[in-house]
C-alpha cells in the first residue's frame, strides 16, 4: 500500500533540499510511520539525510520535533502508526526546529 504524506520542513531544511514550498508530498511505502516518513523523505532528498535524524543511531536530533494533528510526536516510537489523516494526506507531518533561548 503505498500513501501520498504532506510534509511541512523548517526553512534550514528546506534550503538544504532546495525546496522552495513549505510543503512537500512524498510516497510512502507501507503503513505511515515517523520512520517511513523519513526514510522516504531522505529517499527523496538525500541532502536531508542526517540532518533529521542521527547518521547511526537513527534517532531524531535534538533540536527537531515532530507534529501531527496538534500534536507532540516527538518522543513516540518511531514505527508508532500515526493518524489516519496524515496517512490520507488530510493533515501534514510537521518537522519543527526547535526554539531556544532565554
Amino acid at each position: 500500500m503505498t500513501s501520498q504524506v504532506r510534509v511541512s520542513l523548517p526553512q534550514h531544511l528546506r534550503t538544504l533540499a532546495h525546496i522552495e514550498r513549505s510543503e512537500v508530498v512524498i510516497e510512502v511505502e507501507g503503513p505511515v510511520t515517523q520512520r517511513s516518513i523519513l526514510d522516504a523523505l531522505e529517499a527523496h532528498y538525500p541532502t536531508l539525510k542526517g540532518t533529521i535524524r542521527e547518521h547511526d543511531t537513527l534517532q531524531r536530533r535534538p533540536f527537531l520535533r515532530f507534529f501531527a494533528c496538534e500534536e507532540d510526536l516527538s518522543h513516540e516510537p518511531p514505527d508508532a502508526p500515526l493518524p489516519d489523516s496524515v496517512a490520507a494526506g488530510k493533515e501534514p507531518f510537521l518537522i519543527i526546529g526547535a526554539i531556544a533561548g532565554g
